[in-house]
């Protein structure tokens, strides 16, 4: 696992249709790539996390509204799953090793265990992370 000092934090991608939404106003994709990574990762994660189209769509609106009113961070929506929160209480190991991973690595596993849509990929991050692997 690499340190949480590592100063070159991984990009997220950005989705195709949050993408375009960006790229209309040039005023909403500048205030974007003012964002730190970590907030463009809690944006990505927000709108991938929406498990209804409709969901989704609302999200990427309130983004680019978000975006125009200089609004750094989404609010009021949870990082950490609630499957991966409930493996971790069972793995003392696998919760000590999420505490040292920087803010990106954390929102790597979570994006990979949304993509899943299944509830063993929690489990699987925990044996991931007591053996000390990264993705």
């Amino acid at each position: 696992m690499s340190s949480s000092k590592n100063t070159e934090e991984k990009e997220p991608t950005v989705p195709a249709d949050l993408k375009k939404v960006l790229a209309v106003d040039p005023m909403v994709e500048l205030v974007w790539n003012s964002l730190t990574t970590l907030a463009r990762w809690d944006y990505v994660i927000w709108v991938n996390q929406a498990k209804q189209e409709e969901t989704r769509a609302h999200r990427i609106k309130r983004t680019f509204e978000m975006m125009k009113a200089g609004k750094k961070r989404p609010c009021c929506f949870t990082i950490v799953p609630a499957d991966l929160y409930k493996a971790m209480e069972k793995s003392p190991k696998a919760k000590a090793q999420w505490k040292t991973l920087s803010g990106v690595e954390k929102r790597e596993f979570v994006s990979w265990i949304n993509t899943a849509n299944d509830k063993e990929r929690a489990n699987q991050a925990c044996e991931l992370l007591e053996a000390g692997k990264s993705l």
